[in-house]
């Protein structure tokens, strides 16, 4: 019952000798910096999940979404563009769909903070292993780590020459190739350089372009220096430059309302265009009228100075990155062409981090440190109405009812008979405002919005933590970190659709043609920006009463008393974090007091108690965690068709367990396995996006045709977190002679059932997972050479990833299907 954990340490350096071969009655040491010091994985007091080389090779892990089917508390997820990918500790996590919001669960690589998730996502270097510590790690990592950290280590650059070279061919013509070198340039100075090029066809086709959607295509170069000057000082300098450019990503109709269903029904009673079929989700065919297309790119500098002070170790880690990301896409999902969008983002970010950690064997040890950012985000997007929006929006309004007709003059009413109440709308208007021409002023192609924000984020935090052993068995430990973060942001947006801009409920003209100026406020659920707000336009910030500035900071700390009973390791802990307030650089956002939801997200407060054991037996090792863990003020984040709408929860909370395992009964036998049991509740949210389907909690309005913003989802179970999660994987192996070994290993991947948004309907949205994995490989020795076939969901299970609802098509929703069997055969050699 558990997640692929890794069975050994990264290799011991050349002049040292090689370990013994795992035995029946050994499994080799762990080694972990979770705590920002080398220890065990057994001796480190936290729940952290690890990943060795061996296992991301043999599980084909190719970057952090394929980590997931390894440890099972760690969820990620990718929707619609490359970049916008989310990553979910025990359930908790954010920051998906809207730059203003950052991720609850921060990403490290080599020790410099990613942080943005989609700046985490290039295929994997040469990396040593991956450690996920889960719950809040503020008193050590201080930037966005309320729910957790994902800590990658790549290998170092060696002073013996080596490398490594590797080609996988697979399905969907597969092309991938990787390779590392590494060896010295001096005495003292060393140097490795990697690359990776991953090309692989779509998966789903678009049955309306007729091409493949959901490929591979990206490459990646780093290079990684290291010198040595003296034993006491190391430096180590890393650049790398990534290059993504995808069509992605491929949505699926699920179920479609009444807006869907006009969309494909043929002349007169519909646009006759092609939709989605919710019968053949997993056929991966999609109806776009154009391919959605993803560019990302990435680059990166870092420096890592340790210096050995004697009583102390000194590091410093300074990191400079840039990134940025375009997409275009149909928004619509279907082969009308309703809406189209184009947005795309600029982010520089500068990071410093300080540490110093004592050495020594005495009983009091401690560590403390300072991290500072600096980033410059420019984000924005662009929806332009296509050719086929005026068709669509004359069949949503209805036909002008008769009593209308009946109440006009007898010269005027022959203009509105047949016509749709769009069209009714623009006549009557044009009777008192000629440049309003019926039948061309509201729904044209090109109009739409531009969404256009800047934001400065200065933040920095001051951290330190101390250890003292009491006895030889029992260590107490205490930690304090200070939090502060100051974000300035500007929005510059422009409404270019006039009908999103009419105040339905007073139309002037028909005020002056002596009508009720509200005859046509039922339209109101056809305004896709501003509808709900007074002046139905956007109000642009910094103002006269919004400052555009979000500042706050936060004491966090951690206690912890752990116990060594031989065999066994005991620890209970209480912890806090907290994640800086957010702002909602979208048009959904608000004036504060204003309808709907509002320009800025509160800071979050995480808590957590948790319990540990963990155990070391003959063969193997078993760990154990139970906590419970609390979040006030969680950043909710949910797509309601139109946009986002971000509001803070009053408190949500999660209860439950996590075991990983490893076993080696025999020397040819290898066992391991996790399982994570969540059991989560809103403790209190009363500000939740309202849905079409919760008509009890969310009706609309006959006169406005609008539903209340908000409901009330105290006590309901939160969506998207499974109550069982786990993963279980067996190595065969055995000595073939002559120099060959051979190796089987299977992989079983389960995640429950369960909703997956709250904004979806439970009958639609409510899925679960049944993966295997799967390799076999042949290694000779002396050549240090590798073949490996291997599979990934080699049962074809068929599984939704998020489900949401379809983009302005009230009634409809749509979802992300998982990605089909992918098969192939990898040659490694090792030099």
């Amino acid at each position: 019952m558990a997640a692929n954990t890794a069975w050994a340490q990264a290799p011991a350096p050349a002049a040292q000798a090689a370990p013994p071969a795992p035995s029946a009655s050994m499994v080799e040491e762990i080694i972990v910096t979770a705590t920002k010091r080398e220890q065990t994985l057994q001796d480190v007091p936290i729940s952290v999940a690890v990943t060795g080389q061996q296992t991301i090779e043999r599980a084909q892990v190719r970057d952090l979404i394929d980590l997931q089917s390894v440890v099972p508390s760690l969820k990620v997820s990718q929707l619609n563009a490359v970049s916008q990918t989310n990553f979910i500790i025990r359930g908790f996590g954010n920051g998906n769909g809207n730059d203003g919001i950052e991720s609850s669960v921060g990403v490290f690589i080599d020790g410099v903070y990613r942080s943005r998730s989609g700046s985490a996502l290039d295929d994997l270097p040469e990396v040593a292993r991956i450690e996920v510590l889960r719950g809040p790690q503020s008193t050590l990592f201080g930037k966005n780590v309320s729910a957790g950290a994902i800590s990658i280590v790549t290998k170092q650059p060696s002073f013996d020459f080596g490398g490594k070279a590797e080609v996988s061919l697979g399905n969907y013509s597969l092309r991938q190739f990787k390779g590392t070198i590494t060896g010295p340039i001096a005495k003292d100075l060393a140097l490795r350089v990697s690359g990776s090029v991953n090309k692989r066809d779509g998966y789903s086709h678009n049955l309306t372009t007729d091409n493949d959607v959901n490929n591979r295509d990206r490459w990646s170069l780093r290079g990684d220096l290291l010198w040595e000057p003296t034993d006491q000082t190391s430096v180590r300098i890393i650049a790398d430059y990534n290059k993504i450019h995808e069509v992605c990503c491929a949505v699926s109709s699920i179920y479609n309302g009444p807006a869907t269903q006009f969309v494909g029904a043929p002349a007169p009673f519909g646009l006759g265009k092609p939709v989605g079929d919710p019968s053949k989700v997993f056929s991966r065919d999609i109806i776009f009228n154009t391919d959605p297309d993803n560019r990302l790119t990435g680059k990166g500098i870092s420096g890592q100075v340790d210096q050995d002070l004697g009583f102390a170790a000194l590091t410093s880690i300074t990191a400079y990155r840039k990134q940025t990301t375009q997409s275009v896409q149909d928004v619509d999902f279907t082969g009308a062409d309703l809406a189209n969008k184009a947005d795309g983002n600029d982010i520089k970010t500068f990071t410093q981090e300080l540490r110093l950690a004592s050495k020594g064997d005495g009983p009091f040890s401690w560590l403390i440190g300072g991290f500072y950012q600096h980033e410059k985000l420019q984000t924005g997007r662009t929806i332009n109405y296509g050719r086929d929006i005026r068709a669509y929006g004359d069949g949503l309004s209805g036909q002008a009812p008769a009593s209308l007709i009946g109440a006009l003059p007898p010269a005027l009413r022959p203009a509105l008979t047949g016509r749709s109440n769009l069209y009714a709308l623009e006549f009557l208007q044009s009777l008192v405002t000629p440049s309003i021409v019926p039948g061309k002023t509201y729904f044209q192609a090109g109009q739409g919005i531009d969404d256009d924000y800047a934001m400065k984020q200065t933040s920095y935090s001051i951290f330190g933590q101390a250890d003292y052993k009491v006895t030889d068995k029992l260590t107490i430990t205490g930690g304090l970190a200070y939090l502060n973060d100051d974000k300035q942001a500007t929005s510059g947006v422009v409404l270019r659709d006039p009908f999103s801009a009419l105040n339905l409920n007073a139309v002037p003209q028909f005020i002056a043609l002596g009508l009720p100026g509200n005859i046509y406020a039922p339209l109101g659920g056809l305004q896709f920006y501003y509808g709900n707000t007074p002046n139905h336009g956007p109000v642009n910030f910094p103002n006269a009463a919004e400052s555009g500035q979000l500042k706050g900071d936060k004491v966090t700390y951690a206690v912890r008393a752990a116990y060594d009973f031989g065999w066994i390791n005991a620890y209970l802990s209480y912890s806090t974090g907290w994640k800086a307030g957010a702002f909602n650089l979208s048009s959904d956002s608000r004036p504060p007091n204003a309808n709907g939801v509002g320009r800025t997200a509160a800071p979050e407060n995480v808590s957590v108690y948790e319990a540990g054991l963990k155990a070391k037996f003959q063969g193997g090792y078993l760990n154990l965690a139970v906590f419970d863990q609390s979040i006030k003020g969680f950043q909710s984040n949910a797509y309601t068709g139109i946009g986002y709408s971000l509001v803070n929860a009053g408190e949500e909370s999660v209860k439950g367990f996590e075991v990983d395992s490893a076993w080696r009964p025999t020397s040819w036998l290898a066992l391991t396995g996790s399982v994570t049991y969540l059991d989560p509740t809103y403790d209190s949210f009363t500000g939740a996006a309202c849905v079409n389907y919760d008509t009890t909690r969310c009706p609309v309005n006959p006169a406005t045709g609008l539903r209340p913003n908000f409901r009330d989802l105290t006590g309901d179970r939160p969506a998207g977190i499974a109550n069982w999660s786990y993963s279980t994987s067996a190595t065969l192996s055995h000595d073939l002679g002559r120099g060959f070994s051979g190796y089987l290993r299977a992989e079983y991947d389960h995640t429950s059932k369960t909703q997956l948004t709250e904004t979806t309907p439970p009958n639609l949205s409510t899925w679960g997972q049944n993966l295997v994995n799967a390799s076999l490989g042949v290694v000779h020795a002396d050549s240090q050479v590798e073949v490996m076939l291997w599979a990934r969901n080699l049962t074809k299970d068929d599984s939704l990833i998020a489900t949401f609802p379809t983009v302005a098509q009230d009634g409809s929703y749509s979802g992300y299907p998982n990605a089909p069997r992918t098969y192939g055969v990898t040659v490694r050699k090792t030099f």
